[in-house]
């Protein structure tokens, strides 16, 4: 099926509001009957906030998040195996970006709005997309002429709530020459934080144990540098390069004090971990595209990247005689991956497409862990932190996966699509280091996809699909643990089996006239096999869990999407967006042998966005709302139950365009001091089952507000 591009709707004549000096606003016209896969909005659409980027045009558009997240209606992500199925949903010119990281959604703060010929929603299946799986995709058309060029740069200074200050910088150049297009850009983005943590312990008789006030400083400033690079050779011919670098540098300091309560007088102890912690990540894509004569297409690409990362935490115990140190804990991981993806499309007749291929990737982690710990007897070794010895790892997990894949497009009229994927998965996961083992898989994956367009503004969504989760390497080896201080490290788990599941979403969306808004709505049941949780590894001296399969559980919910301008009450300028989410699902807990909640799950939660654009004083100003629904947000381990609580989290915002031409922006982040709460209740003499309650840790935390500046422009 070849998409057809709907008319854009003529400029009209908008009655505002004189006291607010609203000027004229375009409308989007519905699509007719036989173009109701896709909704075209010109470049001419967004004349008249003369956006800066890309994503300052996607804001303007009504319903838009649901295209950039999914439309997954609070299902969340699956982690899904394979460039195929899920992932990016976002197209430029019709292509997607090959890369993991460098992909079309980090393209949208880096393209000028003024190299945007028009941007596509497109609602139906094809076979003529680079994507499959997407609720809706996005597609940013350029400007296809002989030769352009635009210089877009960002200048910012955050104000943290200590007083600190911080600067970023942003720059991208992108254009066209002849056949060769090209987008190079680079970053450097503030990412300090300051944040305070309260936490007072209680023992299950209710007698005060200790207070603990900590302070984290974060100072990190990423370095990026992207660059993609297209070349046709002719009509028939097309290749891409695309390759990134992110450097990080994120140095921490801890000091936290303590007063136990249980002697009398009360104590008082200081400590502080002095933490460094180096990463970086390259990524290298590519692809190449050969069309027929007879309209079928052959393609190829490729992803190469490493992620490299290496944290040392030392921790000390302040003393009047010196500072002792008494804990050293060097974690290293290198991630390897390798993807290459061959496919060929073809029509078998007017309404019919067909793509198979193969695809093939290694993945590679490599990692090593060592912990010493002060002891006044044990030998010391320089290697570690000159403290005695306790662990030593050294492990390495490589997968080996292979698929073939089919994808059957069948566009029944011109209301009624039906996809077909079929995928059937080979891998080996392969361990060597302190433990070999090798385990081989193999899976079915199929998926239907059925879209029928009611009417050109009511459309009818269904997916049925297995999926697979991708493992995290990380849960093989022994590894740190950055969420509890009582917990230095914790064990790995060799014979952790993927997260399957078979997933029905349904999606009814309804386009208001004349660009007003959409309303989607979103019912999803995903029946679970093999859940990953914490379960018990331990051995006959101590007591310790590991991540694991726990069993079959599922998870079930709907969500409620709405984006309205506010045409009726002649405020066509103001967009408000909205979103409620609910869920629930349910596993057998592996320690308690109770039904609970499904990990990481949650009740749901909330959003509410509110946009003014003051086009006649080239202002707009607005914010976003963001919560979720309490409980439902606990952890099960083999001796503590955390339950976790976040507060709204709110960002409010004005831009003005101004002198020189340039763009100025203020954003204040968090303006209500959202903190991060976690109830922890720790476990004596055994597992939850078989141990006593002893303590219970009520903590909560602050990074407090922040404020920005950004001043853009445009060459």
């Amino acid at each position: 099926m070849q998409f057809r591009r709907l008319r854009p709707w003529p400029l009209f004549t908008c009655l505002l509001s004189a006291s607010l000096q609203f000027s004229c606003a375009m409308a989007q016209q519905a699509p007719e009957a036989e173009d109701e896969s896709t909704v075209v909005y010109a470049a001419s659409y967004f004349a008249q906030w003369e956006p800066f980027t890309v994503g300052d045009m996607l804001d303007r558009i009504p319903g838009i998040t649901v295209a950039r997240e999914n439309g997954s209606g609070g299902s969340g992500s699956s982690n899904r195996r394979g460039l195929g199925l899920g992932g990016e949903q976002i197209l430029i010119n019709g292509r997607r970006i090959t890369g993991k990281e460098n992909e079309g959604g980090s393209q949208l703060s880096r393209i000028p709005a003024n190299q945007v010929d028009r941007i596509e929603i497109i609602r139906g299946t094809s076979g003529d997309l680079d994507v499959r799986g997407g609720t809706q995709v996005i597609n940013i058309v350029l400007l296809d002429v002989e030769s352009r060029s635009s210089l877009a740069f960002e200048a910012s200074m955050d104000q943290y709530h200590d007083g600190e200050l911080k600067s970023g910088a942003k720059m991208s150049l992108s254009g066209q020459r002849g056949n060769f297009d090209y987008l190079l850009s680079a970053s450097t983005t503030p990412q300090w934080e300051y944040r305070i943590l309260h936490e007072t312990s209680v023992l299950t008789d209710n007698t005060l144990n200790e207070s603990i006030r900590r302070a984290t400083t974060t100072d990190a400033q990423p370095l990026e540098v992207s660059s993609n690079l297209g070349y046709r050779f002719n009509a028939s011919d097309l290749i891409h390069l695309n390759a990134q670098y992110q450097q990080t540098d994120a140095p921490q300091l801890i000091e936290r004090a303590t007063t136990g309560y249980q002697v009398t007088p009360s104590t008082h102890k200081l400590d502080f971990d002095n933490i460094s912690s180096d990463a970086d990540f390259w990524e290298i894509g590519g692809d190449y595209e050969h069309g027929f004569a007879n309209g079928n297409r052959w393609k190829t690409l490729f992803i190469i990247n490493r992620k490299q990362d290496q944290r040392l935490r030392n921790r000390f115990q302040v003393a009047a005689t010196g500072d002792v140190n008494d804990l050293f804990l060097n974690t290293f991981n290198r991630y390897q991956e390798r993807i290459a993806r061959s496919s060929y499309s073809m029509k078998l007749t007017a309404s019919q497409d067909l793509e198979f291929g193969l695809e093939g990737a290694q993945s590679i982690l490599d990692s090593t862990l060592r912990l010493g710990v002060f002891t006044t007897m044990g030998p010391v070794s320089g290697d570690f932190g000159g403290l005695t010895p306790v662990t030593n790892t050294a492990a390495s997990v490589e997968e080996t996966r292979y698929e073939a894949f089919a994808v059957h497009n069948w566009q029944i009229n011109n209301r009624m699509s039906l996809e077909s994927t079929l995928i059937f998965e080979e891998s080996q996961i392969a361990q060597s280091g302190d433990l070999s083992k090798k385990r081989d898989f193999d899976f079915v994956r199929p998926k239907l996809d059925y879209r029928f367009d009611i009417t050109p503004s009511l459309q009818f969504r269904a997916t049925v699909e297995k999926a697979i989760s991708q493992l995290s390497f990380n849960d093989f080896t022994a590894n740190s643990n950055e969420m509890d201080d009582d917990q230095n490290a914790v064990v790995g788990n060799p014979d952790i089996r993927q997260e399957q599941s078979w997933r029905y979403d349904v999606n009814l969306e309804y386009r208001f006239n004349n660009d007003s808004g959409v309303i989607n709505t979103n019912l999803f049941y995903h029946d679970l096999d093999d859940v990953i949780d914490k379960i018990d590894v331990s051995t006959a001296n101590t007591l310790q869990s590991a991540n694991g399969n726990i069993g079959d559980g599922t998870r079930y919910g709907g969500s409620i999407d709405a984006s309205l301008r506010l045409g009726m009450f002649d405020l066509p300028q103001i967009l408000l967006t909205s979103r409620v989410n609910a869920q629930d699902s349910e596993v057998t807990d592996p320690f308690l042998g109770i039904d609970r909640r499904v990990p990481r799950s949650g009740r749901g939660g909330y959003r509410l966005g509110f946009r003014h654009d003051m086009n006649s004083r080239n202002i707009n100003y607005g914010f976003d709302f963001n919560g979720t629904f309490t409980g439902g947000r606990k952890t099960y381990d083999i001796d503590k139950i955390e339950d976790f609580h976040t507060e709204d989290f709110i960002v409010a915002y004005m831009e003005v365009q101004g002198w020189g031409e340039l763009t100025y922006r203020f954003e204040a982040a968090n303006l209500n001091e959202s903190e991060r709460c976690r109830l922890r209740t720790r476990y004596v003499g055994g597992t939850l089952l078989t141990g006593t309650a002893n303590e219970i840790e009520d903590a909560c935390s602050h990074a407090g507000e922040k404020y920005t500046i950004r001043i853009r422009g445009t060459f």
